[in-house]
């Protein structure tokens, strides 16, 4: 039984209805980068980013996964401790559809952060700049979201899982933010069978031993499929 290695981004939640910071409404629309998704950005105006992170939760809260995160989820399901999802998403669509082997390498919404002690817990729908972390009793609670100039969590997880994937594939992803957009090198390093499932070719489509172009609820139940009739 292959070991695989899957790595989502946005692409994968667009269908439920998840916009991207690329997209040209929607709330990234709304705001420059800078201010909302740096560390910068929250020291300046953390309300401003509690508040946009608030919008971003309760968009997520309503979503629904999509065919592509269920058929990954089925495709976990058939084969037990062989599938790691690692989602750049901060949404929860992957474990609503069922998968239980996720890491969020940016972090998730649904999650609290203390900035002075790290200690985490479930975030409630609206959090307020200032919230007190319940382990030190600080002012110091924010969105537990990877921001630009930070390091993605589970890095050395990754790297190791990478190292042992007999497959890995991209899904909606588009190959512009790193470390993520390195994974497909290292991973044929290792000597990894490569896929890229995307709407649209990424930036690194080169670096792929396969491709399967289309809307991700359309190209992954199928991919998985032909996985598990194999």
């Amino acid at each position: 039984m292959p070991k695989i290695v899957i790595l989502t981004g946005a692409g994968i939640s667009a269908e439920s209805g998840l916009g991207t910071f690329r997209d040209k409404d929607g709330l990234w629309a709304e705001h420059r980068i800078e201010d909302v998704a740096t560390p910068e950005g929250f020291a300046r105006n953390p309300q401003l980013v509690v508040d946009f992170y608030n919008a971003r939760r309760a968009q997520a809260a309503d979503a629904s996964p999509n065919a592509a995160h269920v058929a990954l989820a089925r495709l976990e399901a058939a084969m037990p401790d062989n599938v790691l999802v690692v989602t750049q998403n901060v949404d929860n669509l992957h474990e609503k559809a069922g998968a239980t082997n996720v890491l969020h390498m940016h972090g998730a919404l649904d999650s609290a952060l203390c900035a002075a002690c790290d200690h985490r817990w479930t975030a409630p729908l609206a959090m307020a700049a200032g919230d007190l972390c319940p382990a030190c009793d600080g002012p110091t609670a924010r969105p537990d979201i990877v921001w630009f100039g930070e390091i993605p969590y589970y890095m050395e997880e990754i790297e190791m899982r990478l190292n042992e994937a007999d497959i890995f594939a991209a899904i909606g992803t588009s190959g512009n933010v790193y470390p993520a957009a390195g994974f497909v090198q290292a991973a044929a390093a290792y000597g990894a069978m490569t896929v890229e499932l995307n709407l649209e070719p990424s930036l690194v489509v080169s670096q792929f031993d396969e491709t399967h172009f289309g809307p991700a609820s359309q190209t992954v139940p199928k991919w998985v499929e032909g996985l598990l009739n194999v």
